[in-house]
């Protein structure tokens, strides 16, 4: 076996099983779990979708929200097992592939079209 062949076998073994299906603009409240010593518990970060690169294993995503009037910005790789779940919460309507111009926004500015079901 080649090293490509090695490095996808490994990556094809981490990916998750169904795909988490949102996009960028997504209003979005990502479970996550998070340690504490010994203890573990689940916590819930709401927020919208402003960023997804990579592929494959190596695939990630960011979410950002306001807390307290302050932007507060996560990633997390797609495929982590510490991702519980990922909820959509509101379907956004964007045109672009990345949100950064969001991060100069507040308030009403940063607010995303919503997609009407």
């Amino acid at each position: 076996m080649t090293n490509s062949e090695i490095l996808k076998s490994i990556e094809d073994a981490q990916m998750r099983k169904e795909p988490l299906n949102f996009h960028v603009g997504d209003t979005v409240r990502v479970s996550a779990e998070i340690k504490e010593g010994d203890k573990t518990r689940i916590q819930v970060f709401e927020g919208t979708v402003i960023k997804r690169q990579g592929a494959k294993a190596r695939e990630t995503f960011t979410v950002r929200k306001f807390s307290n009037g302050v932007g507060v910005e996560k990633t997390w790789p797609v495929n982590s097992p510490l991702v519980e779940k990922v909820e959509i919460v509101r379907l956004g309507k964007v045109r672009r592939a990345k949100l950064n111009y969001l991060r100069d926004r507040v308030g009403k500015a940063a607010k995303v079209k919503e997609i009407v079901k």
